[in-house]
């Protein structure tokens, strides 16, 4: 391995969670002002994904005051980013959601994915019944 692929290893993060497009999450971002750091927390729809590797990036889109939409993006393996929470995932058929920048209130909407939360890793659950 060379000087440059050691580097861009040590900087990847090892705890990113899956984002697909579509996907409502919590973005929680390091601001600096002045001599102070805080935390901000910025609350969209994902709108694509971008790049590979320590490049890597993905634009969250929401609507803000007044109804204006704003859009940011976050390069994924950023020291500036504390963590991101993944609320809800979408039913998208695209992968990159710039029709939304058309739409507006109710027509924004995406359609919700039903996710499986239950898992079944016992052992008894997996196997047929059998009378005796």
């Amino acid at each position: 391995m060379n000087l440059v692929e050691t580097v861009v290893n040590e900087n990847l993060k090892k705890s990113v969670p899956e984002l697909r497009p579509g996907d409502r999450v919590k973005v929680h971002v390091r601001i600096v002002e002045g001599d102070r750091e805080r935390i901000q927390v910025f609350q969209g729809v994902i709108m694509r994904k971008r790049g590979g590797g320590i490049n890597q990036n993905f634009t969250v889109r929401r609507i803000g005051a007044h109804g204006v939409g704003v859009e940011r993006t976050f390069f994924l393996h950023s020291p500036r980013l504390e963590k991101i929470e993944v609320i809800s995932h979408a039913h998208v058929r695209r992968a990159q959601l710039y029709y939304l920048r058309g739409r507006t209130g109710k027509a924004a909407r995406l359609r919700e994915k039903r996710m499986d939360t239950r898992k079944s890793t016992t052992p008894e659950a997996e196997a047929p019944e059998t009378d005796s």
